[in-house]
């Protein structure tokens, strides 16, 4: 059975580097330091969403489907990624109330994410 290369170290958190790889075709071994790319570094939740959201090209209403999440937990999901792999979220602007606004209008969200939103 395949385990998934761990990324941070289960006692301190600490980042993981590889120190051997192993050819499972001709057997060969490397040695080495090699450093794990930031995909490697995300938790399950989030290498997961992501997955979720590359197969639904980004498509929030499906993501929300298939989760069974809330637009609001979707942007919150997609926030949290984006700054785990290491990218400054952007600022909001005028537009973003406007959007949670209209979910609000369209019964997609309660007022107390509205609210939530709004003042995160």
């Amino acid at each position: 059975m395949k385990k998934e290369v761990l990324g941070t170290c289960p006692v301190c958190s600490g980042k993981l580097e590889v120190a051997k790889l192993k050819c499972r075709n001709c057997g060969i071994s490397i040695e080495g330091d090699f450093e794990l790319c930031k995909f490697c570094m995300l938790s399950k939740e989030q290498k997961e969403f992501a997955e979720i959201f590359i197969k639904n090209r980004g498509n929030i209403r499906e993501i929300e489907r298939e989760m069974g999440i809330s637009y609001p937990t979707v942007k919150n999901k997609l926030e949290n990624l984006i700054e785990a792999l290491g990218y400054k979220s952007q600022p909001r602007d005028g537009d973003y109330k406007k959007d949670v606004l209209q979910q609000l209008y369209d019964g997609k969200i309660s007022a107390d994410e509205a609210i939530k939103l709004i003042n995160d």
